[in-house]
C-alpha cells in the first residue's frame, strides 16, 4: 500500500477532536499518514462546527485558500482529495456542492466509519478523464444510518497523549431554541460500557492516565453495563475507575437535568473524579431559560451546585453563558450576573448569542442589537475573569499533584494538569509524560500557574485529589 498525506483541520467542540482523531484511524487503515503541512496533503480533511456564528463562510473562506493546491494537482495521477466533514456538513451539504465543486467528499459526524468507501469512490471519481470539475459529482454521504460508527472504528494506535477523550454518548434530545446540535448529531446515543472500557483499556496501554468521558449530553448516558443492565454514568465512571492504569477521570459536557443524586454523591466518594466540573447553565434569568428550553430554573442549577459542595467542597467549577439571547432584558442579565456572584466560577465560556439558521431561536422576535450584546458580553466576561484569577491565585503556596502533559517551551520546563484543569508550568529534571508528581505553586495568572517540583523546595504534603 502507498503512504499518502493526510492533513486535518478541525474547528469547535472536543467531539471534533475525538472524531478527527478517529476519522484519521480509519484512514490510516487506507494508507494515510497525517502531516502539518497542508502543501504536501493527498487528502484535505476539513472537520466543520456549526455552532458558532458565520461558521459556513468560514469554511468558503478556507476553501477558497485550498482551491489553488487542487487545481495544482488536477491533472496528476493522483489527484488531491477534498473532504468536509462534520456539523456545517450535516447541515450545510447542498450549499457547499453548489459554491464548492473542489470538493470531493461531503459528509456528516455520523457517517464517518463510511470513509473508506467514500475515499474509495472519490477517488475513482477524481481520475476520470476530461475536465476534472465537469466530470465529477462529488460524494455525499449526510444520512443518520440506523448502525453505530462506532460499532466500525479501528482500535486506536497511535498515542493521544496522558490526557485522551472517550466518546462514551453523542447526539442530542433535549431540543434547546438555540442549538443546531440535534439536528446535525441527531438522538441522543450511549455505547456499551463493555466497548468503553475496551476503548479505555487500549489508551492506558499507550500511556494514556486521565481519561475525559466525552458526550453532548455526557450525563444523560444510559448504555448497555458489564453485567447485562443499563449503567448510567456513575455506573460507568465506577467501572473505568477500576481499571489500575486510570489515574484521573473527567466528564464533558454535562446537563443539569441530568445531574442525578448518586453522581453528585459520586464527586465525594471517588477518588480518582477530578474535583472539577463544566456545568452550562447559558442564563441565570428563569424567563430566558424556559425561552431557551432549558428545562431546569436558576434555582434548580444552584441546587446543584450547593449539593456538589456539600459532598466535594474544593470542587471548581466551570459553565457556558450565553448574552443577549432574544428579549434577554436587563432585569435578565442582571439575573446571569447575580447566578455567577452566587457560584464564583473558576472558568467559563460566554459569548453573545449569534442566530443559527433552522433552530427555534432564529425565528423569535426582540432579537437583541449587536452593541447591546456586546456591552452586556464585556461586563459579565470581566466578571468571570475576576473570578477565574482569583482561584488559580488561590493555588499559590499550595502543593498539588500534576499530571504532566508535555514539555515546555524553556529547556528543562514542563507543563501539566492540576486536579482542578489549570495548566502549570514547572521546572522538571526528565521528559516524564504521563507521569504525577508534586509542584509546589508559587504565581498565577489568568490561564496558569507556576511552580517548582516539589522535591526541590522539600517535599510538602500534597492536597488530596
Amino acid at each position: 500500500m502507498n503512504t499518502k498525506n493526510l492533513f486535518i483541520k478541525t474547528y469547535g467542540c472536543q467531539m471534533n477532536v475525538y472524531d478527527s482523531d478517529r476519522m484519521a484511524d480509519v484512514l490510516a487503515d487506507r494508507g494515510y499518514q497525517q502531516t502539518d503541512d497542508m502543501s504536501t496533503a493527498d487528502m484535505i480533511l476539513i472537520n466543520t462546527c456549526h455552532i458558532r456564528e458565520k461558521a459556513s463562510e468560514k469554511l468558503f473562506s478556507e476553501l477558497g485558500r485550498i482551491k489553488p493546491l487542487k487545481e495544482n494537482r488536477a491533472e496528476d495521477k493522483d489527484p488531491l482529495i477534498i473532504a468536509i466533514a462534520g456539523c456545517v456538513a450535516q447541515a450545510e451539504g447542498e450549499e457547499i456542492k453548489r459554491r464548492s465543486p473542489i470538493v470531493d467528499i461531503v459528509f456528516g459526524p455520523q457517517t464517518y466509519h463510511r470513509l473508506p468507501e467514500m475515499l474509495e469512490r472519490a477517488e475513482r471519481a477524481a481520475l476520470k478523464k476530461g475536465n476534472p470539475r465537469k466530470s465529477r459529482k462529488g460524494v455525499f454521504d449526510l444520512e443518520f444510518p440506523t448502525e453505530s460508527k462506532f460499532d466500525f472504528l479501528p482500535e486506536t494506535k497511535k498515542k493521544q497523549g496522558a490526557s485522551s477523550f472517550v466518546s462514551i454518548q453523542e447526539g442530542c434530545d433535549k431540543f434547546c431554541t438555540f442549538c443546531c446540535v440535534p439536528y446535525t448529531r441527531g438522538a441522543e446515543l450511549s455505547r456499551p460500557a463493555a466497548d468503553i472500557i475496551a476503548e479505555t483499556q487500549n489508551l492506558t496501554n499507550l500511556d494514556a492516565r486521565e481519561i475525559i468521558l466525552l458526550g453532548q449530553n455526557v450525563n444523560a448516558y444510559h448504555g448497555k453495563g458489564l453485567n447485562g443492565n443499563e449503567w448510567n454514568l456513575t455506573d460507568l465512571i465506577r467501572g473505568v475507575a477500576k481499571l489500575p492504569q486510570v489515574e484521573r477521570i473527567r466528564y464533558t459536557t454535562s446537563h443539569p437535568r441530568d445531574m442525578t443524586d448518586d453522581l453528585l454523591v459520586l464527586h465525594g466518594s471517588e477518588p480518582k473524579l477530578m474535583p472539577y466540573l463544566h456545568l452550562p447553565v447559558q442564563s441565570g434569568s428563569d424567563r430566558i431559560l424556559q425561552t431557551m428550553n432549558r428545562k431546569h430554573t436558576a434555582k434548580h442549577y444552584l441546587s446543584i451546585i450547593e449539593t456538589l459542595k456539600k459532598h466535594r467542597p474544593d470542587i471548581a467549577l466551570s459553565s457556558d453563558f450565553i448574552v443577549g439571547f432574544p428579549g434577554e432584558t436587563d432585569a435578565d442579565f442582571r439575573a446571569t450576573m447575580e447566578l455567577v456572584e452566587a457560584v464564583g466560577y473558576a472558568q467559563a465560556y460566554s459569548f453573545t448569542y449569534s442566530v443559527r439558521p433552522g433552530t427555534p431561536g432564529a425565528l423569535m422576535d426582540d432579537q437583541i442589537p449587536e452593541e447591546v450584546k456586546s456591552e452586556r458580553l464585556y461586563e459579565l466576561q470581566t466578571l468571570l475573569k475576576a473570578q477565574q484569577l482569583r482561584h488559580n491565585k488561590s493555588m499559590i503556596g499550595r502543593t498539588l499533584p500534576i499530571l504532566i502533559e508535555k514539555p515546555g517551551r524553556e529547556a528543562g520546563q514542563m507543563i501539566g494538569r492540576t486536579p482542578y484543569n489549570q495548566s502549570v508550568y514547572f521546572d522538571y529534571p526528565s521528559n516524564s509524560l504521563g507521569q504525577t508528581v508534586d509542584v509546589a505553586i508559587t504565581d498565577a495568572g489568568l490561564n496558569s500557574l507556576a511552580g517548582h517540583y516539589a522535591a526541590d523546595l522539600g517535599k510538602e504534603t500534597p492536597i488530596a485529589c
